[in-house]
C-alpha cells in the first residue's frame, strides 16, 4: 500500500496551508492516516506568524489563496533561507505554471481533488528524498 512505506516511529511534521477549512481537514487526516503529525493554517501569513517554520519537514500548500498565495510563500521561505520541501494543490491546474513551479524546485504538485496514493506516493517520495529528518515528539 503506498502509505506504509515511510511510516515511522517518530512522524514526520507536515505543515498545511489551505483557506478553505474542509480541504485543510481532509488533508490532515491524510497525514495522520500516513503516520505523521499535521499542522494546519488557514493562510500563509498565519503559518509565518506561527513559528516553528524549521521544525517542518515538509509544506503542503494550496496555490490559489487570499493575501499571499503558495508561489510567494515559497519564494519567501527560500529568499529566508528555509528550504523545505513545498507541495502545492491547486483546483485551478495550469501546465504553465506547474511547469514553472516545479522547475523553480516545488517538490511536488497535485490537483483537487486527488487520490489517496496520489497523494501518499507524492508525500512519501518528497520526504524520501528530502533529507529532513522527522522530529522527536
Amino acid at each position: 500500500m503506498p502509505g506504509e512505506t515511510l511510516k515511522v516511529r517518530k512522524p514526520y511534521v507536515i505543515s498545511i496551508i489551505d483557506d478553505d477549512p474542509l480541504v485543510r481537514e481532509g488533508i490532515a487526516r491524510l497525514v495522520r492516516s500516513l503516520g505523521h503529525r499535521s499542522n494546519v493554517f488557514s493562510s500563509a501569513e498565519e503559518y509565518l506568524d506561527a513559528g516553528g517554520v524549521d521544525e517542518c519537514n515538509c509544506l503542503i500548500t494550496d496555490l490559489h489563496m487570499p493575501g499571499m498565495n503558495g508561489a510567494e510563500l515559497r519564494e519567501h521561505l527560500v529568499a529566508a533561507g528555509n528550504r523545505v520541501p513545498v507541495i502545492f494543490i491547486t483546483s485551478y491546474f495550469d501546465k504553465k505554471i506547474r511547469a514553472r513551479l516545479l522547475q523553480a524546485g516545488a517538490a511536488g504538485f497535485l490537483r483537487k481533488p486527488f487520490s489517496y496514493e496520489g497523494f501518499a506516493n507524492c508525500l512519501n517520495t518528497t520526504l524520501k528524498n528530502s533529507g529532513r529528518r522527522s522530529t522527536k515528539k
